[in-house]
């Protein structure tokens, strides 16, 4: 009896791992994830089709220092400009799915826009997701690569997550202002994943939780509990705004208060009312706007 407990634990925790960490099977498919973009922001194409036109995007890859070749967009706004934003996209998302923030940075605030496809995301290599915590490697190495003068770096969801676990890091040398825009990031892996097993399948965190996070420790080298973007925001030194609809309950909104907390310094705080997860700019575009504008000046 206790060994086919054990072997149903160790077999569950290699398949919560594969079934959360594994990317999609169309993680590549760029005119979906365009199409289904414009569905919701049907001013998105029309700036896309003058990008195009104008020769202002272009696709570039860069292999990254684990020998991966990674995949980013970048959007030019006008020749020598000192103002760049990189836009960090979601859990089994990729980097097209963040042009309608990349449309705010571009034509509404005049930055310059580096738009990656995380690792194992997009047309980036990488078997399995890190959940913002290895990724905040990744768009070091690209921030150190297209750094400028001032820089803004804005996730959604685990891409909020990689934003704030990129906060409390060292930052490439030579950029005079950064600044962070996290929009419904959780406080960390292993607290979004304990809420997800009982929202979903109504399970306790023991045993598979706890037998998953050591399985990612032997297979990826990180675990659950280690990648918080709750210890990464209090080492930040840099404003931060922080951004959760107070319906959302994929990311609990609870989450944004000790998050908020913990960043000291420089920070504000914006709750969405009504918007469920990674929803703010949908219900409030043009509040959007207007709080990042005020932000950033």
């Amino acid at each position: 009896m206790m060994n086919s407990c054990i072997t149903a634990t160790v077999g569950g925790s290699f398949y919560m791992v594969n079934y959360a960490l594994k990317p999609t099977k169309n993680r590549a498919d760029t005119a979906l994830k365009f199409k289904q973009v414009c569905r919701h922001y049907p001013e998105v194409k029309p700036w896309m089709d003058s990008l195009r036109q104008h020769h202002a995007i272009t696709d570039t890859f860069l292999y990254m220092s684990t020998g991966e070749r990674h995949h980013a967009y970048v959007i030019r706004h006008t020749p020598n400009n000192t103002r760049r934003a990189v836009l960090i996209h979601g859990w089994r998302d990729q980097g097209m799915g963040m042009m309608m923030i990349a449309r705010i940075y571009e034509k509404e605030l005049g930055y310059d826009v580096l738009v990656p496809d995380l690792h194992a995301h997009g047309l980036s290599e990488g078997k399995r997701i890190g959940m913002g915590w290895k990724e905040r490697h990744d768009v070091l190495e690209w921030m150190e690569h297209f750094k400028t003068d001032t820089m803004v770096v804005h996730g959604i969801s685990m891409g909020a997550a990689t934003t704030m676990n990129v906060s409390g890091e060292p930052m490439p040398v030579g950029i005079r202002s950064i600044k962070f825009v996290e929009d419904c990031g959780y406080t960390s892996v292993w607290d979004e994943f304990k809420h997800e097993m009982k929202s979903q399948f109504k399970l306790p965190p023991f045993p598979l939780l706890y037998g998953a996070s050591i399985v990612c420790g032997m297979k990826d080298g990180w675990r659950f509990k280690k990648a918080s973007p709750l210890n990464q925001v209090a080492k930040c030194p840099y404003p931060m705004l922080f951004i959760h609809g107070d319906k959302d309950r994929f990311v609990p909104f609870e989450m944004v208060h000790p998050l908020y907390n913990n960043k000291k310094g420089d920070k504000e705080l914006w709750v969405t009312k009504g918007t469920v997860h990674a929803w703010s700019y949908h219900d409030y575009p043009e509040e959007y706007v207007a709080r990042l504008r005020a932000f950033l000046q």
